[in-house]
């Protein structure tokens, strides 16, 4: 979606990472998902009076992981705060999370500035039964408690990323890097990488923000891109008709494309923030950051740098694999079982061929780990194409061919007839014919147009079923037409 040339979005996000640690985030619950409802709860993520909460040592720890892998600065020393808010789902009636001094701040990933990270417990879920499940005429709304205290991390961002496409691409950034941190599944589906938009417009050019609204617990990564497309033409039009857009917070439904609003935008004030009275300050000590700094993976943009430098790859092709873990997974090992393929070819069939059938087959996904092609096919397949025996032609058949029904490339090649030609004389014969059925497009090559070529490869390529190699046809087409 493209705004009007006279408005420029402005978008930040605020990202909830659920941490996989075996317990909640202030008692000794286990985190489940998926268990029967309200199995997983105690006094204290229950509320009861009386009960004290106490630190999850690995969430910290966890957190500074993100944190160091944010680049943020991490505080010597945080505090917990309170903060107030009275949802069904929340029988504290606060959320223990951190305020105005958080655990990481003043980071960054790739272009987006990190605002801060923080460390906070999650509420319970909430579940509104419908039509069938009415009680004396109400419908009900059933709370578990299974997920409330599970530890969280929250990201936020500044507000720079200037489109939908801009935040959807840098979202799948953050999570390959904290997938590869191992600190979180950062599952979607399952709730446990949550993405809210803060998002606004401005006259294109101007310095001032303008009014933001949020969007919330967006759960894939396209319902985000869509969400806040559909929110920043909403904002034009309110514009365009002299209006004042109003801060509000919006559920996006992803069958309709419909914006909903859930409430008016709180502000600060409205929580009530003040330190936790029963916990300590979290200090982060020289040890645990030593810890949490030996304990980083290789990340996305120590990858790419890597896969340019070490490896030879295309900038783009670089890219696309560093930031998408498991295309890069998939590389790795197509990498490890290439037989004479060069890796720039591997990664081009990988980022460019593979994707692209992939997101053919099922409606705009691409994850090659669920697909019937293997990493061992794909790097064979590559390696023939090196080798020149199979023209791209014939090899685009030939993916084809695994993506539906998987296989052997060699095999499917062998069955098809794919293999490129061999024999000079026979394609020296089919190039003759080719010319003298298209005259028209010969002459224009004899006189100097060599955009006209296009016809007679074409023919050529049909005849021999995309076995002859393009170059060598075009070479002989030329070589016959005196045209140098």
């Amino acid at each position: 979606m493209a705004l009007p040339n006279n408005y420029e979005a402005v978008i930040g996000l605020e990202i909830h990472v659920q941490l996989s640690t075996k317990t909640k985030m202030f008692c000794g619950c286990a985190l489940s998902f998926g268990d029967e409802p309200n199995v997983h709860t105690c006094p204290v993520c229950l509320a009861h009076p009386g009960t004290l909460p106490t630190v999850n040592e690995r969430a910290v720890r966890y957190a500074l992981q993100i944190g160091l892998a944010l680049d943020c600065e991490i505080a010597p020393r945080s505090i917990f705060h309170r903060k107030s808010y009275f949802y069904p789902d929340n029988p504290k009636g606060y959320q223990i999370t951190q305020y105005d001094e958080p655990l990481a701040v003043n980071g960054r990933l790739g272009d987006v500035r990190i605002h801060r990270a923080h460390l906070e417990e999650d509420a319970a879920k909430t579940i509104h039964v419908g039509s069938s499940g009415r009680i004396h005429g109400s419908a009900q709304s059933l709370v578990d408690f299974n997920r409330g205290g599970t530890p969280l991390v929250e990201i936020v961002t500044e507000p720079d990323l200037k489109s939908p496409e801009e935040a959807r691409e840098w979202a799948q950034l953050l999570r390959t890097t904290i997938k590869q941190l191992g600190v979180s599944d950062v599952n979607m589906e399952e709730g446990s990488l949550r993405v809210d938009a803060n998002v606004s417009i401005r006259q294109t050019g101007a310095s001032k923000l303008g009014t933001k609204t949020e969007l919330k617990n967006m759960n894939s990564f396209r319902f985000l891109e869509r969400g806040i497309a559909a929110e920043l033409e909403r904002q034009a039009a309110v514009l365009d008709a002299r209006e004042e857009v109003a801060q509000e917070t919006f559920h996006f439904d992803p069958r309709t494309g419909s914006l909903t609003p859930l409430r008016s935008k709180e502000y600060a004030d409205d929580y009530r923030y003040f330190p936790e009275p029963d916990l300590a300050p979290l200090v982060s000590t020289d040890q645990m950051l030593e810890e949490a700094r030996a304990a980083l993976p290789e990340l996305p943009a120590n990858r790419r740098e890597r896969y340019e430098t070490e490896l030879g790859l295309p900038e783009d092709a670089a890219r696309q694999l560093a930031f998408d873990a498991e295309l890069a997974d998939f590389f790795e090992r197509a990498l490890q079982t290439a037989d004479g393929a060069e890796p720039r070819t591997i990664a081009i069939w990988v980022t460019g061929e593979l994707v692209a059938r992939l997101r053919e087959a099922s409606d705009g996904e691409a994850d090659p780990a669920s697909s019937k092609v293997t990493p061992q096919a794909l790097a064979a397949l590559a390696g023939m194409v090196d080798a020149k025996q199979v023209t791209t032609g014939a090899a685009r058949q030939v993916l084809a061919t695994l993506v539906a029904e998987g296989g052997d490339p060699a095999q499917i090649v062998e069955r098809e007839g794919l293999a490129q030609m061999s024999d000079a004389g026979e394609l020296e014969a089919i190039v003759a014919a080719a010319i003298e059925a298209e005259p028209g497009a010969a002459e224009k090559v004899r006189a100097g147009n060599p955009k006209a070529i296009g016809p007679i490869v074409g023919a050529v390529m049909r005849e021999t079923k995309g076995r002859a190699d393009g170059g060598e046809v075009t070479r002989l087409i030329r070589e016959k037409l005196g045209a140098g």
